[in-house]
Parts: C-alpha cells; structure tokens; sequence
C-alpha cells in the first residue's frame, strides 16, 4: 500500500505531496533511534546487569521464583539479562510492533524463548490472571523509561500504573532509586539561548539600541527542557553559584505517584552573581544500597571518574522565569514543579528572620502552572536561534556589509524569518523597509511580534511586514517602487540541513520582476563547504553493536542498517557539533557556488573530486556546511569557525547544525586500511531542491 504524504520543500518552498511505502515512518523511527548508542552505552549495560543479578539473588535467597516484569524492552537485553541470571521467567513488553518482532527474534537466537515472552502492548493494557498476557504479577520490575530529564517518556505514570495492578507490593526495582541534582549558575552565553539583549549600532546621526518589548523580557519561554552535551560547555562559559544539591529522589520499589507536585531545597551561595540558569542531571541506584551507582554528573563533578559518553542521556539547562542578583551566604529557596512529563524552576529569596511558618507561606506562592511563552518570540526562535540572535560579531558582520550598500534613497525588501535586519536597514539609513517572513508560521503570528518589537523601538510607522509569500509580491505592498537593496541572513525557521536556506534564492527568484535592474543582493552569494572527519564519539550512534554483554543484538543492528538503506543512508543528518569532537582528516574544500544576483538556474549543479586525507585517523564521514558572502572580504560560516591545524581540532558554530554523512564502513563496521583519498560527487537539483551526495573511501 502507498500513502501519500504532504510536505512544505524546505528549500523551494513549494508544497509536495509524496508517495511513500506503508513502512516510511517505521524505518524513519528506526533509522533515526537512539537504539545503538544505547547498546554502546557500557557503564548502563553493566550497572544494569549488576543490579539485576543482585535483585534475582535476593529474591531466590526468599525462597520465591523470580518472576521479572521488563518494561519497554526493546530488544529484550534486559529481560536476557535477567534469564541468565537465574530468573524463572519475564514478561518483556514492547509497544512498538517491529521492535517488539525483533525483540522475538533476539530472544530466540540467544536460547531463551522458553523463559521471556515478548508482549506487543503498552504496559497499561497488559492483563493478568490466568487467562491474561500475564500469569501472575511479578516480584522483580525491571524498566529503562528515562530520558535527559528523568520523566519526560512518561516514567512516572507507567510506574504508577505497574504497582497498582502489575507487580507484587514489595517488589524488587532495577533501578532502585533516581536522584535530580541540581546545581545554581550565572551564565551569559546560556542565558543568550533564552533573553534578547538589546543591540547596538552606530548609525550617522549617533548610537541606536534596539531593545525587545517588554512582554519578551518577562516572558517565562516554553517549558521545554534544553538538553545538551554538558561536558562539551566550557568551565570559561558559566560560573557556579552554589554546591550541587539534590532536588528529589524516586524510589521505584514503592507506589509511585505520577500527579503534578513540587520539590523545595534551601540553597546559599557559594558567590555573588546573576542567577539566570538551574543545570540539573540524575543518577540511578540499581540496588537499595547504592552501591551499583550510574550517573550523569558532568566533568566539573566527577572530575576523576573517566566519563561515559552517552547521546540518549544528556543533561539539562532550565531557565529560571527571570535572572536574580544573588549574594554570597543569603538565603534562597529553590523550587522544582513538575506534572508527568516535564520539571521547571523558581528562585525565591528567604525573609528577613524566616521562620518554619514563614516556610509554609512560601509554599503558597509556588507556581504549580507550567510557563507558556506569552511574548511569541520563543515559539518562533528555538535556543540556537536566539544565541545566534545575540551573536555580537556576526551581528556586526551585516551591519557592516549593510552600512556599504545602503543609500538614503535605498528601497529594502528582507526576506527571513524573525530577522533584526528591518530595523538594521532603517538605523542605517534606508528611505523605504519591508520585511517578509516567508515560512508558515502563522500559528504563532508573527507579525504580532513585530508590532511590539516597532512599538517597543518606536518604528511603528518606519518598517512594514508585508504578509504575503514571495510568489504573490504586489507593486503595491512595495508602494509600486523597485526593490534596490534585497538582503537576506538567510534564516528560516522550516530549514534542518544548512542547504534548506538555500530558499532565499528561491524568494529572490520570485521576486525578480520587482527588483530595480541594478539591484545589489545581499548575501551576494553562498558556497558549500566540506570536510573529511574523524569523531571522538558520534560514529557509536550509527555503528552496529554485535555483541552487548555476551548476548547476540545483531538482529537489531540489521534492522537497523535496513531502515538506513532504505533511505537515511544516502543521505546527511544535521548535529550541532560544537556538542560532539570531531578532528579533520583533510583540508575544509569548497564544493558548490550559488550566485545569488541572478536567479535559480533550470539546471542542475553538480560537482565531483577527490580530498586527500592529511592526517592518520577513521574517516567517519564528511561535514558539510554553507558559507554566506555578504561582501568581498565578509563571510559568515554555518560550520567550520576554526581549525587548530597541529591536531586537526574542530571549532563548529554553536548557533547552527552542521550536516553529518556517515560513511557505510561506519555503519556496515569494516575495518578499512588507511585511505588517502576520498573520492565524492555532489548534485544540487535546482528543480526539488535538494542534494544528493556520493562519497568512496
């Protein structure tokens, strides 16, 4: 059977509706799943079968039979685990149907068929009972249902739900407990992924600052957790302002309650600051003593433990609603509300001479109601956005450009999405401003945002947002003027690969009867960049995985590759690498050019060749990233910002996700003998848009 499905072209624009297999979103899940890091992840296999073996050998020493409930299987590692160390059965649940087959099979290849029966349900649908999926409840519950933030897969209701009706009270948990830490920070390049600061430009009649209205200042943002690679954040970019303390602890050998409450600690500074960030992570205890312990604490924590990498277990930065000056040693309350799935932050200062009752009246001014953006900037712009936003040089990069191209009788269109550059153009000096916001992202309205930012900034009546996409562009929006200024960053907010900004070359084309003949375009052109790499720990996420604590997952890793073959392998995948070291093999080369003062071309742009490879090392696979000219000698790179030649380390830009092609040797495992050479060709259709690449080691 065929479906078809419909999608905005990210680079063209245009809307499509494509003819895809039954199976597409399966093999997307697959293809895109965490599954390999997962079963890379050795210091989780081991604590887990550790606090397994512990939990079957304390229910045998009851005289009990071991009767392990595995929730979320996956590919039935877990419950394999539990089989070889002694349990007398498990019941492995797994909703996602082809997850659940192939968990049938692993089980099968590695002997234990007779011992685990894979239950294709959510947990909350199993019956037990004689006649049920189950027999009888089980003593031992075994479950991985945790993300970065804990709760955010829903752990808590499904734990809630097992105790009631799925396993004996007084049940064994592997893991035992989890506990939130959390630690106090002042941090302006985090703090940059949240506010607006306001900007500065000298213009010819003195200093400008545009600031944000004032509903975006004290808007709380969007609940969702930012989840990244702490260890990746440098000890120069924070600076902490309290110990690490725990938050909350879950002991999942009890009831749990899945309804929405809140956690209180009382913290003192360790130094004065600005209190702007809470970064929090959790451990597990997979025994009830805590002796098998797995945690995420970052570098500065647990300094002299060796790190485990993980990508499916991050930490977390949390905004707090507004930033607090802090004094060293003062009194503060720290608050943590959460609902099922997701936990946010308050910060309040203790009163003078506060006693227990005055502890009490704190408690009544929680905010048990999860933040909602009021302001609209932070549905629009997600985090990198606003640091990108906030990025002082780049920043300055189009105003220079700008201040060389504009005139006072300059007629300036801006076609990108929530871009500052309107009112950079009218600071400037520009006679006439028009701004157009061309992705469809009316559900949040975006020109309401722009109303308060001209109000804020009074220039109500100085720049106008045409609504209207650029093939619908009236002489009339442009007040039957010529466009002579056309600029563009170019951002926008539908694209996930860094060619997807290529659309602004569309736009352009679209609005080609509408430019002055000597019009100056600006980015005047862009170029694709590419590099040969090797990765410090990104490659795990798409390499087979073979053997995991002596049991056979191979199963996986072919279901895996499949999904990959049927499309995703031929294909790039964006990854902000500033998050994830790389070192490169070979020099950054340029490979394609767009010229942005004439329009699309009918034809296709392709280009072949060969890098050689300078350094010894794995060639994962290649980075690729755009690069924007806005003048002769201004460029400003999605990628590559530095490279420290001697090791070939990598500085990416934080703001912007670069695209990752993985080699097949990476993901079919082949030990390859040190190539010199890697050979690609790249094609760029201009009638859909997109690029397709070929690489040969």
């Amino acid at each position: 059977m065929k479906i078809f499905c419909g999608r905005a072209n990210p680079t063209t624009g245009s809307m499509e509706w494509l003819e895809e297999g039954e199976d597409y979103d399966y093999h997307q899940e697959i293809a895109r799943s965490r599954y390999a890091d997962m079963l890379h992840d050795k210091d989780r296999n081991v604590k887990y079968y550790q606090g397994i073996r512990a939990a079957v050998s304390r229910v045998k020493e009851r005289g009990e039979k071991a009767i392990v409930l595995d929730i979320g299987t996956g590919t039935g590692l877990l419950s394999m685990m539990a089989a070889s160390a002694g349990a007398d059965f498990c019941y492995a649940i797994e909703v996602f149907k082809p997850m659940a087959n192939a968990a049938v099979k692993i089980v099968e290849k590695n002997g234990f068929s007779d011992k685990i029966k894979v239950i294709n349900k959510h947990s909350t649908e199993v019956t037990v009972g004689p006649d049920g999926d189950m027999q009888c409840r089980a003593n031992i519950l075994v479950t991985e249902l945790f993300d970065t933030e804990l709760i955010g897969e829903g752990a808590l209701p499904t734990y809630e739900h097992a105790h009631k009706y799925l396993v004996q009270e007084g049940c064994e948990a592997v893991p035992h407990r989890a506990t939130v830490y959390v630690q106090l920070v002042e941090s302006r390049r985090m703090w940059s992924w949240k506010k607006l600061f306001p900007v500065h430009v000298e213009a010819e009649d003195g200093e400008k600052i545009l600031v944000p209205p004032s509903e975006m200042e004290n808007c709380p943002g969007v609940p969702s957790v930012c989840d990244i690679q702490l260890n990746q954040m440098p000890s120069s970019d924070f600076s902490t302002l309290s110990d690490v303390v725990t938050m909350f602890s879950v002991d999942f050998s009890k009831p749990v309650q899945s309804a929405s409450t809140y956690y209180r600690v009382q913290l003192e500074p360790v130094k004065s600051g600005k209190a702007q960030i809470v970064l929090s992570w959790w451990d597990i205890d997979m025994d009830p003593s805590g002796m098998i312990n797995c945690t995420m604490a970052p570098y500065w924590v647990k300094p002299t433990s060796a790190l485990q990498w993980r990508d499916h277990w991050m930490q977390c930065v949390y905004f707090l609603p507004r930033e607090e000056q802090v004094l060293q040693g003062e009194k503060l309350y720290l608050t943590a509300c959460r609902d099922e799935y997701s936990v946010w932050y308050n910060l309040q200062k203790a009163r003078e001479g506060e006693n227990k009752a005055g502890e009490e009246e704190h408690k009544a001014d929680v905010c048990v109601e999860s933040p909602v953006c009021r302001c609209r900037a932070h549905l629009l712009w997600n985090r990198p956005r606003f640091g990108e936003l906030n990025d002082q040089n780049r920043t300055r990069q189009y105003i220079e450009s700008l201040r060389k191209v504009l005139k006072t009788d300059s007629v300036c269109l801006c076609i990108s999405d929530g871009s500052l550059l309107p009112v950079l153009a009218h600071y400037l000096g520009a006679k006439q401003v028009q701004g157009m916001q061309p992705s469809r992202t009316d559900l949040y309205h975006p020109h309401e945002l722009w109303q308060a930012f001209f109000k804020a900034n009074h220039l109500e009546d100085k720049i106008k947002i045409i609504e209207a996409r650029p093939e619908l562009l009236k002489p009339s929006h442009l007040e039957d003027k010529k466009i002579s200024v056309l600029v563009g960053e170019p951002f926008f907010t539908t694209s996930l690969l860094p060619w997807h900004n290529l659309y602004f070359w569309y736009a352009r084309t679209a609005v080609s009867t509408h430019l002055a003949s000597n019009v100056t375009v600006l980015p005047q052109s862009a170029s694709l960049h590419m590099m040969i790499v090797e990765f410090q720990d990104l490659w795990r996420i798409r390499s087979p995985c073979g053997i995991c604590e002596g049991f056979d997952v191979q199963t996986m890793d072919d279901m895996i590759k499949d999904s990959l073959n049927f499309r995703e392998s031929k294909e790039a995948e964006p990854h902000p690498l500033w998050e994830y070291p790389c070192k490169s093999l070979s020099e950054p080369e340029e490979v394609l050019t767009f010229d942005f003062t004439k329009p699309v071309p009918q034809h296709c742009l392709s280009t072949e060749g060969s890098v050689k490879l300078l350094q010894k090392g794995k060639s994962h696979g290649a980075v690729l990233w755009m690069e924007y000219h806005l003048a002769a000698d201004t460029s400003v790179s999605t990628g590559l910002m530095q490279l420290s030649n001697e090791k070939g380390n990598c500085e990416w830009n934080p703001h912007c996700k670069q695209a990752v092609y993985f080699f097949s040797s990476v993901i079919e495992s082949e030990i390859l003998s040190d190539p010199t050479a890697v050979t690609y060709a790249i094609n760029f259709d201009t009638k859909t848009g997109e690029i397709a690449m070929d690489f040969k080691l």
